[in-house]
């Protein structure tokens, strides 16, 4: 794999991704003896239930590692190997910060290190997947079947995660489960607001110059375009409607395309629910 001036802001920034959720970690759940999403909380669960029923210690991050490891055999051909890299440079990442960094709580209430923890917990994720990349384990699980199916898959990570916060719950108490649940709340919340591929979007395009426009477009992204006929009301000129559905992170780039071409172009963009047909979803490189 060649590496880029992308590659390299993309390392970068996984850097600053791992840091971001490590310091959640020693910061917030570990201070809350919380149980956050994915693997994380898998794996702290198992941490500490091998411990108390058998007396192996193994560590967070050893136990973080393996979990996460699993699951790359599962996306390596399907989203692609650059994806797959930085995903595992991620959740190694983590691993190793987690296991160097001293634990330091910011506040003893419970409330809080829920809140602000499960924001930076989501901050850390969504840092990753903006640069088509991974925290790994659960993220990978969630990206392969949005992929397969092209829908957000992140509420149903969240039951998911329900069912480990059952098991802590019954084990440890129904308090630190239960502000768990406003942690995992909170880190999914951010999470879904900030990654935008499986978000969609709809434009209808007004301009008199149809051409033009659907050239810088099909030049932006792979879509295809439906061409109306019109007439404006007012000025009774003939104009084009262009109709076409895209992924929400592409929209600043096809409207920024279009303007450059047709500067009095009239744009209405709306969210699209959800999609039948054919429709063409960029896979992970």
């Amino acid at each position: 794999m060649k590496i880029t001036k992308k590659d390299i802001k993309t390392f970068f920034m996984i850097v600053v991704s791992a840091f971001v959720y490590a310091l959640a970690m020693k910061a917030f759940v570990e201070a809350g003896n919380l149980y956050p999403g994915g693997f994380s909380g898998l794996s702290r669960l198992l941490s500490q239930v091998l411990y108390q029923f058998t007396g192996i210690s193994i560590s967070f991050s050893i136990i973080y590692f393996i979990l996460n490891a699993l699951p790359t055999f599962l996306v390596f051909n399907y989203v692609g190997r650059r994806f797959t890299i930085f995903s595992i440079i991620q959740f190694v990442l983590v691993s190793f910060f987690v296991e160097v960094l001293p634990s330091f709580p910011l506040t003893e209430d419970m409330l809080l290190i829920a809140v602000f923890g499960g924001i930076l917990g989501g901050a850390g994720i969504s840092i990753a997947l903006r640069q088509n990349a991974s925290s790994g384990g659960t993220d990978f699980l969630a990206i392969y079947f949005g992929n397969k199916f092209n829908i957000s898959t992140w509420n149903y990570v969240m039951a998911c995660n329900m069912c480990i916060l059952l098991i802590a719950g019954y084990l440890y108490g129904w308090n630190t489960a239960l502000y768990s649940i406003v942690y995992q709340f909170c880190s999914t919340q951010v999470v879904n607001t900030f990654h935008n591929r499986y978000k969609l979007v709809t434009l209808m395009i007004v301009t008199e110059d149809a051409d033009m426009v659907s050239e810088a477009i099909f030049k932006t992204v792979r879509h295809g375009i439906t061409v109306l006929e019109g007439k404006g009301a007012y000025s009774k000129l003939d104009k084009k409607l262009l109709y076409m559905t895209i992924n929400a992170y592409q929209l600043q780039e096809v409207v920024k395309a279009i303007r450059q071409v047709d500067p009095k172009v009239f744009i209405n963009i709306s969210k699209t629910e959800r999609i039948v047909g054919n429709y063409y979803q960029k896979p992970l490189d």
